[in-house]
């Protein structure tokens, strides 16, 4: 079925972008915060390595400024890393953590200027954590508050305080770029959660959508069917009552005729029954050709229709054969209950090197092709046709009987190249 096709191709083309793109991660360090844990330790332990190696101030001091520092290792801990998993959801929380971490850091940073190295720890999470102003003022304190509370304390030359300085700025610059590069980053974090979010309401709504089609698809097969065949059948076999009531009384060996036509029909609908349940070709089409297939459904007519078969008889693909078959079920369906008793019906196949044309006349009642009509047939006669690129034409006037005609292309054979 093109339809389902058609619609499915979508649903599975955003299934396949959403499963590349991590549809159930909001952000990349959902998945693992390990990265960011192993960078925080890491640039701990070096400012540690550095304070600790530092020639100045005394031994004292140095040890002093790492015992504070450490106590950013379980502030992280309980305060930070939530936080940052939290995207920052919780300000007030956020804010809290950056600006406890700041107060832990600059006691250590006023003794021993090394300690300005755990900066680069501290800025991701402001980044993160808080908007790019106040962002970028918290790094201006972490960046010049140590280097002026340094000068004051310890008193070095200008020499010393200018370099300190130049680095300050230096790490500031970093800082911001860093931290606008982390905020970029997040931003389209979130954009892409939202429009995977998005992809994933839509392909459900596709998949919704392509199930109603499928079914109605398959509803509306399942009717062409039914009607093509047991519908008629029944049909068939309810005349064939009406005429052997009134043929009992003064004409037994015609009632005869027609109760084996009724046993017939009836054996024949119960293996159309068994094909549609089974989903194989219709039963006259099991193991026989198109034209004796027709054959067999132009004798159960009442009267016998005749069939003239033109052009070099062959094996075309299944679907044609089933459209031309159920083109001639309905053909000779509406012949028995329009064109008027006994009408006789000429059906014709014309196998050319392009395609099939199948042909039903009756010459019979006939109708006004511009009146209004309510019935199923020849809505559903055109429908097949056009599902495998056929058309189907119907020729009627009152009292001038019906031609029903029905052109079905044959793909060409594929190429085959030369050995």
């Amino acid at each position: 079925m093109s339809g389902d096709l058609q619609v499915e191709e979508p649903s599975r083309r955003l299934t396949e972008f959403a499963a590349a793109a991590g549809a159930r991660d909001t952000h990349v360090w959902d998945r693992s915060f390990l990265p960011w844990d192993a960078y925080f330790a890491v640039v701990w332990l070096a400012t540690a390595v550095f304070v600790l190696g530092a020639d100045l101030p005394a031994l004292r001091y140095r040890i002093t400024a790492v015992a504070l520092m450490s106590l950013l290792i379980p502030w992280y801990l309980r305060a930070g890393r939530p936080a940052m998993l939290d995207d920052g959801a919780d300000e007030r929380r956020s804010l809290r953590y950056v600006v406890a971490s700041v107060v832990i850091f600059l006691p250590p940073a006023f003794l021993v200027g090394e300690t300005r190295l755990i900066t680069f720890a501290l800025a991701p999470p402001c980044f993160m954590l808080l908007p790019l102003r106040r962002a970028m003022v918290t790094m201006a304190i972490v960046n010049v508050v140590p280097v002026a509370g340094w000068a004051l304390i310890w008193r070095p030359p200008a020499q010393a305080v200018f370099f300190n300085a130049v680095f300050a700025v230096a790490t500031l610059a970093f800082s911001g770029f860093f931290g606008a590069w982390v905020i970029r980053i997040i931003e389209q974090s979130k954009e892409r959660a939202c429009l995977i979010d998005e992809l994933e309401r839509s392909r459900e709504e596709v998949a919704r959508l392509s199930a109603e089609r499928g079914a109605l698809t398959e509803r509306e097969r399942m009717s062409r069917e039914i009607h093509d065949t047991l519908a008629q059948g029944f049909t068939s076999v309810l005349m064939l009552v009406q005429a052997v009531q009134s043929e009992l009384d003064h004409d037994v060996a015609l009632a005869r005729r027609h109760l084996d036509l009724m046993e017939s029909t009836a054996r024949q609908n119960l293996a159309e029954a068994r094909a549609l349940v089974a989903g194989g070709a219709p039963a006259d089409l099991d193991g026989g050709s198109l034209p004796d297939a027709v054959r067999r459904l132009a004798a159960r007519h009442e009267p016998p229709a005749r069939l003239e078969v033109t052009g070099p008889v062959r094996e075309l693909p299944a679907p044609l054969e089933v459209v031309a078959l159920r083109s001639c079920q309905e053909a000779l369906s509406n012949a028995r209950k329009h064109a008027g008793p006994g009408a006789p019906v000429r059906l014709s196949l014309a196998y050319g090197e392009a395609g099939l044309t199948v042909s039903i006349r009756d010459e019979g009642a006939g109708f006004d092709l511009s009146a209004p009509r309510t019935g199923y047939g020849l809505a559903g006669l055109r429908a097949r046709a056009a599902e495998v690129g056929g058309t189907a034409e119907v020729l009627s006037a009152p009292g001038a009987g019906t031609t029903v005609g029905v052109h079905l292309p044959v793909p060409a054979p594929p190429l085959r190249s030369p050995s």
